[in-house]
């Protein structure tokens, strides 16, 4: 794989959206995960900076944006470095939407 993109699986291991790498992969092979708005069930895909990435979660939906490619699954400071969450964002347009 080029040096500009890392595995999906890895990704979301390392920026600790799952605790095992395994955990990672069977969310995606199970269609929890979209990559810039396609399914996929592929843990190998290739992810880049600027993909926007969208996990359904138990208790919530998430879209974050890859901001950098993890080199290992440090502490959770420097793994929210990997990503911009977008869901936040708009959550925000919303209730701006609504009050206006």
């Amino acid at each position: 794989m080029r040096e500009d993109r890392q595995r999906l699986d890895k990704w979301l291991w390392f920026a600790r959206f799952a605790k095992t790498r395994t955990l990672a992969a069977k969310l995606v092979a199970s269609g929890f995960v979209r990559l810039n708005g396609q399914r996929t069930d592929n843990a190998a895909k290739a992810v880049a900076v600027g993909d926007v990435i969208t996990i359904a979660l138990t208790r919530a939906t998430l879209v974050v944006r890859v901001e950098g490619l993890g080199e290992r699954r440090g502490p959770a400071p420097e793994a929210r470095q990997l990503y911009l969450d977008l869901s936040q964002d708009n959550a925000a347009l919303v209730s701006d939407g609504d009050n206006g």
